[in-house]
């Protein structure tokens, strides 16, 4: 029972997955009928658009049809509850040192000649 229900949440996820691009599949498979019979540009051949056409503006009419769906949240409907915006300034400012040059040489190198050997194995 426990991997039929795994496998059906699975299905049910990738079901999800592949429905915005439902439109592209059903262009692939079913390419002739659509650039023969529901193409919008069959006047002008010229663009060779062979449905590409319909398929864009199915995925438009999806897109839209999502947008839709979405209901409109009103924050002022959702108060945060008791917390209080704080005029945050701080007590101790941080001197701030101007120089002449953007570049600050703020390192020191330690030179030795002796040239580094890894060390062996045991």
């Amino acid at each position: 029972m426990n991997s039929f229900g795994s496998l059906f949440f699975t299905i049910l996820y990738m079901t999800a997955m592949l429905r915005p691009v439902a439109p592209v599949f059903t262009y692939i498979i079913n390419q002739d009928y659509i650039a023969e019979f529901l193409c919008i540009n069959q006047d002008r051949p010229e663009l060779k658009c062979n449905g590409k056409c319909y398929m864009f503006r199915q995925l438009k009419a999806q897109s839209e049809e999502k947008k839709q769906n979405l209901p409109a949240i009103d924050l002022r409907d959702y108060p945060i509850g008791f917390v209080e915006l704080l005029d945050f300034q701080p007590q101790n400012k941080i001197p701030v040192q101007k120089t002449g040059s953007i570049y600050l040489n703020n390192y020191a190198l330690i030179f030795s000649g002796e040239i580094f050997h890894p060390p062996a194995g045991v």
